[in-house]
């Protein structure tokens, strides 16, 4: 079984769908080769049009013929492909990868320190959430992508927010460099006092508690600025005596309270959907539910802004969830593929890719997170301003389960084991102590292997 639980003839069986994607085929005149590419199919359409327009762009420059598959994420048909091309050693020459893949197939990635090291050298250090996820046996594996990459603030109802808690959020995290009045309080004992509020006016924060990314991502960053890591740096758990641990637990347990009754069996579309219903006073969410409430309910898009997650005892960490792009080891065309790569990742397309992404696509340089695209977006305008993880929110950007080990933390998030342990303390009647040595069990077992 492959830790994403698929065996590897399935992943043969089924990965062979790459093969009936759409293709698209960037063509110039007297081409010297070509480049085959394998690029994640963007939730938001124009996505997929910019990486494109630049491929075609540094096609014509390099004389290179660029072969374009759309991997889709449905069904897991992008992660299925990834490991047919693995098993098979054949496939594209660059091909996109979700948050834990260039950990997975480390071994069968070529190296790409030279670009990495070009691109710091002009826009400052990838940000260490990137690196901890891409970097093996001392070398960069993928270079971290702009398009799919996102994070997951609050998006918050501001009227609603205002209205029922108390808090004008727009005051207290504009649209500018600066914090506003209030701001050194938006940390979680505020939060909680909001969301009892907001419940108690029958807008309930929409935080998922179920099993899928959405809810193992912000559990993971509000664990994380508790200080409440389930592991550390080597693999060991540190879950036994844990008070960081059981604070943050208790903590997560006094917030379900004033949550919907459903959020245990919730989807990663359940709370897109709360917000567009106009039922939710926050959701924790890239830009994507506000682009929809945009078309299908303006009245709540219009009404929406973003802050930066609230601050823990030991600080504020966002939750991230980002893309990479690699190039297999076996690709004939790795310098042409860095190439591409260096291109795509420059400060020019990576705003060209968030701008047509509505702000949603995220570089992996903090140096970047100053585009207009996201004082300008709306309505109402300035609303993602704070989406960007940006200097004077003094936070960092977290994946669930980090420090561990990547091969190690994959297994428990996959596995879902820090919602898995509060649901079985607030749905299955177990006490604290019985539910973390449910979690600590389950994470000696994930080191052994």
């Amino acid at each position: 079984m492959t830790r994403y639980g698929m065996t590897r003839r399935a992943a043969l069986r089924l990965g062979v769908a790459g093969a009936a994607l759409p293709v698209v085929h960037v063509h110039a005149q007297g081409t010297a080769g070509v480049l085959r590419c394998g690029f994640w199919e963007h939730w938001v359409p124009a996505g997929n049009d910019i990486i494109r327009e630049l491929c075609e762009e540094w096609g014509a420059k390099n004389r290179m013929e660029v072969r374009i598959d759309r991997l889709v994420s449905a069904g897991n048909q992008i992660l299925l492909t990834i490991a047919s091309q693995a098993q098979s050693r054949s496939g594209h020459d660059i091909i996109a990868m979700p948050t834990w893949s260039p950990g997975e197939h480390a071994r069968l990635l070529e190296p790409v320190d030279d670009v990495v090291a070009r691109l710091q050298k002009k826009y400052g250090a990838i940000v260490p959430a990137a690196e901890y996820l891409a970097k093996r046996e001392g070398a960069w594996r993928a270079v971290p992508a702009i398009a799919g990459t996102q994070t997951k603030p609050p998006c918050i109802r501001y009227d609603l927010f205002e209205q029922h808690a108390g808090i004008d959020i727009r005051a207290m995290w504009p649209a500018r460099p600066e914090q506003g009045p209030g701001a050194e309080t938006w940390n979680w004992d505020t939060f909680l006092v909001a969301a009892e509020k907001c419940a108690n006016a029958g807008y309930p924060f929409a935080l998922p508690m179920g099993q899928y990314s959405d809810a193992v991502d912000w559990v993971g960053a509000m664990f994380r600025s508790f200080g409440a890591s389930m592991m550390d740096d080597e693999g060991r758990v540190t879950v036994r005596g844990n008070a960081k641990l059981r604070q943050a637990v208790d903590y997560t347990l006094r917030l379900t309270k004033f949550l919907p009754r459903d959020v245990w069996a919730w989807d990663d579309a359940s709370n897109n959907r709360a917000l567009i219903a106009g039922k939710t006073a926050l959701a924790f969410n890239p830009p994507s539910a506000w682009a929809v409430a945009k078309r299908d309910a303006p009245q709540v898009a219009e009404k929406c802004w973003y802050a930066p997650f609230p601050a823990g005892p030991v600080g504020r960490f966002t939750p991230y969830l980002p893309y990479f792009w690699g190039i297999w080891s076996f690709s004939r065309q790795k310098t042409a593929a860095k190439s591409l790569l260096e291109f795509l990742s420059d400060r020019s397309s990576a705003e060209r890719q968030a701008t047509t992404t509505n702000g949603y696509d995220i570089p992996p340089f903090q140096s970047m997170s100053d585009f207009r695209v996201w004082e300008t977006e709306g309505p109402p305008t300035g609303f993602a301003y704070n989406y960007p993880d940006k200097p004077h929110q003094k936070g960092s950007l977290t994946v669930a389960f980090a420090p561990a080990p990547a091969e190690i933390a994959v297994q428990a998030y996959v596995q879902a084991i820090n919602t898995k342990l509060i649901a079985r303390i607030a749905e299955g009647g177990q006490s604290t102590d019985q539910a973390l040595a449910w979690a600590e069990g389950e994470l000696r077992n994930f080191a052994k292997g």
